[in-house]
């Protein structure tokens, strides 16, 4: 059985989203199908190596969540974990906005 590695609870949320990866400068347009306070799952079909560093914006109709991130495992054909590196407090506000108040 795997051990779970996760920091921070996971809660469903789906959303538009837009990774950049920093080092090829390659931009994908995809969706989240959940978050936490210290990342999200990115679905895609052709997620990113692990230890990539992205650039991630996540969009709803009111709010829009950047942060630089970290790839910390990939699903081939599925899509990939991202932690969020530095955070900062306007996103951060979004953040706290869309995961429920006992976070």
């Amino acid at each position: 059985m795997e051990e779970e590695r996760r920091r921070a609870p996971r809660f469903a949320l789906i959303a538009s989203a837009e990774v950049l990866a920093e080092d090829t400068g390659s931009r994908m347009s995809t969706r989240i199908s959940d978050l936490s306070t210290s990342g999200c799952y990115v679905d895609t079909i052709n997620p990113l190596p692990d230890g990539t560093l992205v650039q991630v914006k996540i969009f709803t109709e009111a709010h829009i969540f950047e942060a630089p991130a970290t790839v910390v495992f990939s699903h081939t054909h599925l899509g990939m974990g991202l932690r969020f590196r530095e955070v900062q407090p306007n996103s951060q506000d979004v953040l706290q906005n869309w995961l429920p108040a006992t976070v």
